[in-house]
């Protein structure tokens, strides 16, 4: 080799060696980072368990333990069915729980997988869902009604209110869902959901974007509680099976009306920029209904977070007037 060549090659190879270098500290650094946020996450996953404070009771469904949190004396019931992946509803339904129990018997139903109830082994398909839900309150020798529920719990509901419908006394949605409506036939990442939990990225994520959790207006442990509830039910395999089931149980439930004797009322956000038609949709559910209306209120679609009051005002007038 020419002299000329050989300081050439070994001027190219120096660059080429620190860029190798360079590319294996950052793979070592990336592994390290990797490594440090999974044992954090599993010794923090740890420490939680302890740190949970138990609320509301527990009653049998199907050989486990569900949880329930009952509050007022009022002689009507209300039952709080939560939407999908509310983790701690006890907790998230806190200032809806608050105005309704000064007037009804109020039971928050915690379905398995969240908030302190048990998980199962069985798909979350609406009929096992509805079933288990049905189960708890007879367990708790509560026979008549109203089923006030978020979200999915409107799909849910439209299946309960058809098979009970001796036991239901009104049917009040809060920004509840469609079977009709758009985007239920999406495919459903479970995969991405899992490696974000078993990886400890979804603790990470929470931690860069401590807003992140949707919560009421409350008190620093309350919050702190439905944090750490948030990070144990997430992506946990009941979780990932009713996000799974969606397309399922949606097309199941368009074939399904609400009873035209049954109330329903629905209290909707105004400004739904998610839904094409979200008002309508629900204005069609009623339609036939002898007692149904459609309520708006500005807010998102937690409405329950910050309109209980309004909720409630409204409930109580809508339920006079029927009777």
């Amino acid at each position: 080799m020419k002299p000329k060549e050989e300081v050439m090659k070994k001027r190219m190879g120096k660059p080429l060696a620190i860029i190798l270098k360079s590319l294996g500290v950052i793979a070592i650094a990336v592994v390290l980072f990797l490594a440090i946020v999974f044992i954090v996450n599993i010794i923090s996953n740890k420490s939680e368990r302890g740190k949970i404070e138990p609320y509301g009771q527990s009653v049998t469904v199907d050989g486990k333990n569900m949880n329930v949190l009952i509050q007022g004396q009022g002689e009507e019931t209300v039952v709080l069915l939560p939407g999908y992946g509310t983790a701690a509803p006890a907790l998230d339904f806190k200032p809806l729980v608050d105005e309704l129990s000064p007037f009804y018997k109020v039971v928050v139903i915690e379905p398995f997988g969240y908030g302190l109830s048990d998980e199962t082994e069985k798909e979350r398909s609406t009929e096992n869902i509805v079933g288990e839900i049905h189960e708890a309150l007879q367990q708790l020798n509560i026979d008549r009604y109203t089923l006030m529920g978020h979200s999915i719990a409107g799909i849910y509901g439209l299946d309960y209110v058809n098979k009970y419908p001796n036991e239901v006394s009104a049917f009040v949605g809060i920004d509840s869902s469609v079977p009709t409506q758009g985007g239920t036939d999406d495919e459903f990442p479970t995969e991405v959901y899992k490696f974000l939990k078993k990886s400890g990225f979804f603790r990470l994520l929470m931690k860069l974007s401590p807003d992140q959790p949707v919560t009421p207006t409350v008190d620093d442990e309350t919050r702190e509680q439905i944090r750490i509830l948030s990070l144990k039910n997430m992506f946990n395999p009941n979780n990932l099976s009713e996000g799974e089931n969606f397309n399922y149980n949606f097309k199941a439930a368009e074939n399904l009306a609400f009873p035209k004797s049954l109330p329903v009322i629905f209290f909707l956000q105004a400004n739904d920029t998610e839904t094409e038609g979200w008002i309508p949709l629900h204005e069609r559910q009623v339609k036939d209904s002898v007692h149904g209306k459609v309520m708006t209120f500005e807010g998102g679609h937690y409405l329950h977070h910050t309109k209980s009051k309004e909720i409630v005002e409204n409930f109580r007038e809508f339920m006079e007037e029927i009777n």
